[in-house]
């Protein structure tokens, strides 16, 4: 009522009250009826219309009691203020209408709420006829049922059904109320099937009907044309229509399947080009809302893309969007006012100068803006800041306020599709990557719920996807490509690539190839130089889909980088192929898509399959100009480029190029989480990047590009635990690798294969590779792989690595041995030294450190490795050393034999068991022998292999090591096997060093390399091989010593010994002295076996091993038989034999069989020393003197030869026979004669002054004496040797006058040799030995022993004695001539003690006639010595000449003892010629000339006295038996005492004649010698029996008296002495007479 009154005051009071009424919910339906009537009064008398509104919507809001008619009054009311004058009230009006739109729908949503539990039984929706009831429904949803109705009539200009009274209205405001409506409830219009046949029938074909000007109209298209004038399209209402189609699709889509392909074909229809500006720009907003929803987008996708026949509408939008921002890149923009009003951006002024500028103004305008912008081929659009990511802010969809369309900035619509490209990318991406993982967690999960059945993801999912992807990724690609090269901002450059990378992953994931490779190829191609076209890359983007990815040659043109780009340059580098000269340019942007490249194949690197050969080509360009170089394991480092123009880089990428590096070094190391799949597509990749490489670098020494190769490294070392799955294709091109030509390659390829070998080996595998052999071996393989590579540097590498393997995973290596000690046998001698040395530290590594882990089959291997060491002959000194490890390996197998030995039985059964299995004979070498013995026969035989090597330092180390093991080690070998060493090795080995020693040559070698100067004695191959002859013989022999036991229970031992004898034959007669010394020594050695040392003189434990073998070290085999002192080598070392030797301990049985086989070993011996000692003691044949001989034997050789019998003969001489004996004789004999040399001769002789007796001589009398003291306890057979050894005596006796002759060889005597000035050019003088102190000793000898044996029967019967005799004569007659003056004085005592003795047993047989012819030889003898022809030397001095005549006394003496007194037993002729001597002796020859001779015979003036004495002695003995002897003595007497008348009176007459001067010497020397005959004949005549004188001779002998009385008158007072003794004894026979008859009675 009070607002009835129209009055302001109260109309305001009023309505004031009913809100407060209102509020207060007391409002009844009638009464609010009432109001609304009332407002409406009030409404059209034009009151207080903001107070109404306000009043409308409390009522509306506050309670749901206005429904149907009255609410729609309410609502038309609002709609009527809305159009009034008055701005504000339109503006109220206009938000209260929305507002109590939204509540009516709202009532209705509540509703539903509330009724939401029952549930309804729906009747079936009839063709609604009565629009304006619907009896289904329920109130709140009826009024909003018919409000929304309403809105679609009043917007197509009908009248409404239910808003009764409305009077005008606008599209536009119906539109808007139509989008709200949509966009706010949607859920009404899906539940209530009422509403949505609403959209269906009224709202599309009144959005159909409203759009089409639009579609008609072209822009600049000429009225005229077309008959009926175009209606243009109204910005407001299109802008408008454009949302409310975003709300249908974005709500509805599900309803309006059909209308939607229509909406969307003419949004589509909207970008085109011809369309007015601000249509475009409102387009592309709208195609932005629709980018950001991607589940809408795979609604469209199944929904039409996916059907037949329908619009490809999803490809259609991406396409469009795409030629959209092309179109904006070529349109010029000349009918756009926009160019022409400065546009929002403000920066006219730059896009102006690059419209019209053309290329140098864009460039110029491009350095003066700061403003994000793409740029291509001179158009230049800025882009601008349209909307957060992921959301479409509208910005021209939002002016609603606007009538007239607005001028657009430029750019703005560039700046829209590129947000709603990304949003796009981003969403669907994000959409389908969230699908997946969601998938495959599902799928994970029923996979753990039941493992069995293979779960699979459901395939339709799939296929949406993959023709989401297939449908948009073409117009994708073009859109981003194009803006990526336009692009000028780094932020936008980033938001591209990561879109392509996205959908590159996105196609990965999805394995959608083509596409894949497409955007992948994108991305590289911009991170290249531009043009720099690497065929990979080359196809364009366009015609991808029929183009074949693979990678040939890489054919590159570089043109100078274009100048519309104006990206900031940031590195100048090398371009990585083979024609282009000149440097290529990167640009900032290119590092940037590098960057994305990396990114890419480091988080989407198990979806690129096939295209990382395109990302890795192009990384490995990018890194080649960038100058990055591999370092250890693979990383790549910033290093110089080798040749041309070096890289340059600015700063901004150099501090960038660490974090690529390391990037590029994660990329790799990202491999780890790749499955295996992608891994080996990864591999593949990088094997023919690497191939490509390998081609380019043949045939150039540029530097090769080695990013592959590290690359391929870098990801072996991460995947270290499933390297198996890899191994073979990575270790089979890296071994590829290592064979190039190009060394830096090369190092590369080595450097990888070795470094993954390490690392897999040295890697914690699961399960260990202890126990995963194969994998062990695997990993392994490629290493002896690289043996086969010719490449030094390669083989250098490979060593060092088995050097560093060894030294970390030695004792783990395993199964792998084999492998790898064939890698360090695997030398050549073509090889240097370094790589030899390298292998061998190897060698030495393992022989002293590993031999205890490896298995033992591979102990051979060792062995034959050292071997092939020793054999190389680069370096000499590895050589030896590898001896020592052979020497060190043998040390090993002795140590720990017990071990090996089961090892290798093991094995061998194993083996054996296949070999049975197969049907083959077990394959090892000596096999018959047990396995642990054949390693003993291989590591002999590489030894024997190295003794016979043409390096002597070899040869000489190898033979002692080789003699040394079996010395030490043999022991722990096998019978049978020994028959193998014996045979196989040791005659082996012999064999071969005669046959080298005999063909070695003769010349002589200046030195020895280098300047190392070389003994004389080894100057030549020959006295090189010489010195292994030596030592290869003496060790056989030592073996054959110390082993004898043991040798001696193998079958054929005879047969061995005779080939040793065989050996040490030839050897001896070889005509270089040291190897014939040698091997004589070898043949004492051999011979020394049998004469075992007293047990007294050896502790046990030396004779236990004695016994066993093992060789006491002789002090000098020469010399001791007995042992020195042994060198034991460790304490235990006895147990040890003992253990393995228990049997050989017990010597063997000394039954008769073993003394037979051994008289057979010795008489063996015995025919090699006659054959060695004829061959060597023959004289020459042929050639006079002046021919120096071929070869003479050397005193040491002989004595050797010589020594030998003593020893040999103890264990023959029982079947010595006299033929053997003439056998040795003529060796001895022979041997004695042989000279020797002058220059060797002071060696030999200590001073010719000094008799000494060479050793040589000693040795012979040695042997003689042992046989003679044999033959002595020996039995009577052997007794008829002692002539024999007499003769043999006696020629040496001769030698003393005599010297032997060696052939025709002229020799001189030793005190005539030159040796004191060596003569340079003329052959060595020979010089006969001094023999005479042998002579003399062999002459004792013979004295010595017939004081033994003159009784003997062979003596006697052999007429030694005579033969002594005659030997005796020549020394004896030649006296002073002799060479030596003690040789005579020898030979008389000698004969003096051989007449003692030999005498009495002369007469004692004079019956038997035995010694008839010795008498005559007996009395030459005397004849000879006593009346020499030789004359005493000047320089004799008094007391010498008397010591002489002392000794011819003594013989006179003997004559006077041993012979006269038995002259009865004598043969008379003998006597008469004794007697006829000693005449001679005592009467002196009265010749007138005074010779010296004469004066020395007077001279003997004892002498003369002796022998008269005993001539008269015997002339007046009573025993004379025969007329005859005692004439002979009486005669010789009167000639005697004639001759001492005849001299006294011719001197007394001198005397007499001379008065004062003396007479000569001579004269009264003879005189004095008269007088001291006459008192000796006086004593004589004194002693005898008177009646033994006969008369005549008293009768001469008183004739004297007289005479000699007459000489007193003499003046010299020696006469007068001499005369005086004469005087004397006649006074004995002064006595009266006495009468005969009285003597004759007494």
């Amino acid at each position: 009522m009070g607002c009835g009154t129209k009055e302001p005051k109260i109309t305001q009071l009023c309505l004031a009250a009913v809100q407060r009424l209102m509020t207060h919910e007391v409002v009844s339906e009638a009464a609010a009826g009432n109001i609304i009537n009332m407002l409406w009064q009030l409404m059209e008398n034009g009151l207080e219309e903001l107070k109404l509104l306000q009043t409308v919507l409390v009522l509306l809001t506050t309670n749901t009691v206005v429904h149907d008619e009255i609410l729609s009054k309410a609502i038309v009311l609002c709609f009527r203020l809305h159009f009034t004058k008055d701005n504000i009230t339109n503006n109220t009006a206009a938000a209260t209408v929305r507002q109590v739109v939204t509540v009516v729908f709202e009532r209705m949503v509540a509703e539903d709420e509330r009724f939401k539990g029952i549930v309804e039984q729906p009747t079936p929706v009839q063709g609604n006829t009565n629009r304006r009831s619907v009896s289904t429904l329920r109130p709140s949803a009826k009024d909003a049922y018919m409000l929304f109705q309403d809105l679609c009539q009043l917007v197509n200009a009908d009248a409404p059904y239910w808003l009764v009274g409305m009077t005008e209205m606008t599209r536009t405001f119906g539109l808007e109320l139509l989008e709200s409506v949509l966009n706010d409830f949607p859920g009404v219009f899906l539940q209530h099937q009422e509403f949505s046949f609403l959209l269906k029938e009224r709202v599309c074909p009144l959005v159909i009907k409203l759009f089409s000007p639009n579609i008609k109209f072209r822009q600049g298209s000429s009225s005229a044309a077309s008959p009926a004038p175009v209606e243009k399209p109204y910005f407001p209402i299109c802008m408008r229509l454009l949302r409310v189609v975003s709300v249908l699709i974005k709500h509805f889509y599900s309803l309006l399947v059909t209308e939607c392909e229509i909406f969307l074909s003419l949004l589509v229809k909207f970008l085109d080009g011809e369309k007015p500006q601000w249509l475009r720009a409102v387009a592309v907003e709208s195609v932005h809302r629709l980018c950001v929803q991607p589940h809408l987008l795979r609604s469209f996708c199944q929904s039409y893309d996916m059907k037949q026949h329908s619009t490809k509408v999803f490809r259609d939008i991406v396409n469009a969007l795409g030629s959209f921002i092309q179109s904006l890149f070529i349109v010029p923009n000349t009918g756009n006012p926009a160019a022409t009003n400065a546009p929002a951006g403000g920066s006219g002024s730059g896009a102006q100068a690059a419209a019209q500028g053309g290329p140098g103004a864009g460039g110029q305008g491009g350095s003066l803006i700061t403003q994000a912008a793409f740029e291509y081929r001179g158009t230049w659009i800025p882009l601008m800041t349209v909307s957060v990511q992921g959301s479409a802010k509208a910005t021209y969809l939002e002016m609603l306020d606007k009538v007239e369309p607005p001028s657009i900035p430029e750019g703005y619509a560039m700046s829209v599709a590129f947000s709603a490209l990304l949003d796009l990318v981003r969403g669907i991406t994000s959409m389908i990557e969230r699908e997946l993982a969601k998938e495959e967690e599902e799928v994970a999960v029923r996979r753990e719920a039941n493992p069995d059945q293979n779960a699979q993801a459901e395939p339709e999912a799939h296929l949406v996807w993959e023709e989401m992807v297939s449908a948009c990724w073409c117009g994708l690609l073009a859109a981003l490509s194009l803006l990526l090269d336009a692009s000028t901002d780094e932020t936008a450059t980033e938001s591209i690539l990561k879109a392509e990378l996205t959908m590159a992953s996105l196609c990965g994931r999805l394995g959608l190839v083509t596409p894949r490779d497409a955007f992948i190829t994108a991305i590289c191609k911009a991170s290249l130089p531009p043009h720099y076209t690497l065929t990979v890359l080359s196809s364009n983007a366009t015609n991808l889909n029929n183009k074949a990815y693979s990678i040939q040659g890489q054919t590159v043109q570089i043109i100078s980088p274009s100048s519309e780009s104006h990206q900031q340059v940031v590195a100048v580098g090398q371009p990585l192929t083979v024609q282009p000269q000149g440097t290529v340019v990167l640009t900032a942007k290119n590092i940037q898509c590098m960057r994305t490249l990396l990114n890419l194949a480091h988080c989407h690197g198990a979806v690129l399959g096939t295209s990382w050969q395109l990302v890795l080509a192009t990384l490995q360009h990018l890194v080649w100009i960038l100058g990055l170089k591999p370092g250890v394991g693979g990383a790549l480092k910033p290093g110089r480029a080798v040749e041309g123009p070096s890289t340059v880089l600015t700063t901004a990428v150099m501090t960038d190029l660490p974090f690529i590096s390391n990037i590029l070094s994660r990329l790799f190391e990202s491999s780890q989480y790749l499955d295996d799949v992608s891994l080996h597509h990864l591999i593949n990749a990088l094997c023919s990047l690497s191939l490509e490489a390998m081609e380019m670098a043949y045939g150039t020494n540029k530097e090769p590009s080695l990013f592959a190769v590290a690359k391929l490294l870098e990801t072996g070392l991460v995947n270290m635990d499933r390297i198996e799955i890899l191994w073979r294709p990575l270790a089979g091109h890296l071994l590829e690798v290592c064979q190039h030509p190009n060394a830096r390659m090369r190092e590369w390829g080595a450097e990888a294969v070795t470094a993954l070998i390490k690392a897999g080996l040295a890697y914690k595998h699961n399960p260990p590779l202890a126990q995963n052999q194969r994998l062990q071996l695997l990993l392994l393989n490629p290493l002896k792989e690289l043996s086969n590579v010719l490449h030094a540097d390669i083989r250098q590498k490979q060593l060092e690595s088995v050097l560093q393997i060894l030294q970390s995973q030695g004792d783990s290596l395993g199964p792998g041995w084999p492998l790898v000690l064939g890698v360090i046998g695997a030398i050549r001698n073509d090889q240097g030294e370094s790589l030899i040395r390298t292998a061998f530290q190897c060698l030495q590594l393992v022989v002293t450190d590993f031999l205890p882990t490896m298995p033992c089959m591979c102990l051979q291997i060792v062995v034959d490795v050292a071997g092939s060491f020793g054999l190389q002959n680069q370096e000499l000194n590895i050589s030896l050393t590898s001896i020592g490890l052979l020497w060190n390996i043998s040390d090993y197998f002795f140590q720990r034999g017990e071990a090996i030995t089961q090892d290798l039985e093991r094995e061998e059964a194993a083996l054996q068991k296949q070999a049975r299995e197969k049907g083959e004979p077990l394959n090892r070498p000596f096999h018959p022998a047990p396995p642990f013995d054949c390693l003993w026969l291989c590591l002999y035989a590489k030894l024997g292999q190295l003794c016979v090597d043409p390096r002597p330092a070899v040869r000489k180390s190898a033979g002692q090591t080789m003699f040394s093991t079996i010395a030490a080690h043999g022991t722990l070998l096998q019978q049978s096997t020994w028959h193998i060493v014996v045979w196989k090795v040791l005659f082996h080995l012999l064999d071969c060093v005669r046959k080298s020693s005999t063909t070695a040559d003769k010349e002589k070698i200046e030195s020895g390399g280098g300047n190392i100067l070389i003994h004389h004695s080894r100057d030549t191959a020959e006295k090189q091989w010489a010195e292994t002859w030596v030592l290869t013989l003496a060790g056989v022999a030592r073996i054959f010593n110390t082993r004898r036991y043991l040798l001696q229970q193998l079958g054929d031992f005879f047969k061995a010994w005779e080939v040793l004898l065989d050996h040490i034959q030839s050897a001896a007669l070889s005509k270089n002295n040291e190897v014939s010394l040698a091997a004589l020594k070898s043949f004492q050695e051999i011979l020394q076996i049998g004469t075992p040392v007293k047990d007294s003189a050896m502790p046990t434990e030396a004779l236990a091993l004695a016994v066993m073998g093992v060789p006491p070290v002789l002090i000098d085999p020469l010399s001791a038989s007995g042992p020195g002192r042994h060198l034991l080598r460790s304490d235990s070392m006895l147990e040890r034999l003992t253990r393995y030797n228990g049997a050989e301990l017990q010597a063997p049985p000394q039954g008769e069989e073993s003394a037979l086989e051994d008289a057979a070993l010795w008489w063996s011996a015995w025919n090699t020393w006659y054959r060695t000692g004829t061959d060597s003691t023959r004289p020459p044949s042929g050639g006079t003197g002046t021919d120096r001989p071929s070869f003479v034997p050397s005193q040491p050789f002989l004595t050797a030869l010589v020594q030998i019998v003593p020893a040999l003969y103890q264990h023959i001489e029982t079947g010595f026979s006299m033929e053997d004996l003439r056998k040795l004789g003529v060796i001895l004999h022979g041997a004695v004669s042989i000279p020797i040399s002058s220059d060797a001769s002071p060696f030999i002789l200590p001073s010719y002054t000094e008799a000494v007796l060479t050793s040589l001589q000693e040795a012979v009398l040695t042997a003689l004496d042992v046989l003679q003291k044999a033959i002595c306890v020996g039995p009577e057979s052997l007794q008829v040797m002692y002539p024999a050894i007499f003769e043999q005596l006696l020629l040496f006796v001769e030698f003393s006058c005599k010297p032997p002759q060696y052939g025709k060889l002229e020799t001189k005597h030793v005190a005539n040799a030159k040796y004191n000035q060596i003569q340079l050019f003329t052959p060595a003088e020979w010089v006969a030995l001094n023999y005479v102190p042998f002579a003399e000793r062999s002459l004792e000898v013979v004295v010595d022993q017939y004081q033994k044996t003159a009784c003997h029967k062979a003596v006697i019967n052999e007429k030694v004695l005579q033969n002594i005799i005659k030997t005796l004569r020549m020394p004896l007659g030649l006296k002073y001539a002799c060479p030596s003056e003690s040789t005579w004085k020898l030979a008389v005592s000698s004969l003096l003690k051989v007449l003692s003795i030999g005498l009495p047993v002369a007469r004692q047989h004079a019956s038997s006639g035995m010694f008839e012819t010795m008498w005559p030889e007996l009395a030459n003898a005397f004849e000879d010595f006593l009346f020499t022809k030789s004359t005493p030397p000047d320089n004799v001095s008094i007391q010498e000449f008397q010591k002489n005549e002392a000794i011819d006394v003594e013989v006179v003496q003997l004559i006077s003892t041993e012979i006269l007194p038995f002259a009865n037993f004598i043969p008379k002729d003998f006597v008469g010629q004794i007697m006829t001597m000693l005449n001679k002796g005592s009467i002196h020859s009265q010749s007138s000339s005074f010779t010296e001779a004469e004066i020395d015979v007077r001279m003997r003036e004892e002498f003369s006295k002796v022998c008269f004495e005993t001539l008269l002695q015997f002339s007046f003995s009573n025993k004379v038996s025969t007329p005859q002897e005692g004439y002979i003595s009486r005669m010789a007497l009167s000639v005697l005492l004639k001759r001492s008348q005849d001299v006294l009176r011719r001197y007394v007459d001198d005397e007499r004649l001379s008065g004062r001067c003396p007479l000569p010497r001579q004269q009264v020397t003879e005189i004095i010698f008269v007088l001291k005959a006459i008192s000796t004949l006086m004593d004589s005549l004194k002693k005898t029996q008177p009646e033994n004188v006969d008369g005549t001779t008293w009768a001469q002998v008183i004739a004297l008296y007289p005479t000699l009385v007459e000489c007193i008158t003499c003046s010299s007072s020696e006469v007068s002495s001499a005369l005086k003794e004469a005087l004397g004894p006649f006074k004995d026979f002064m006595q009266p007479p006495v009468s005969r008859v009285q003597n004759g009675e007494s």
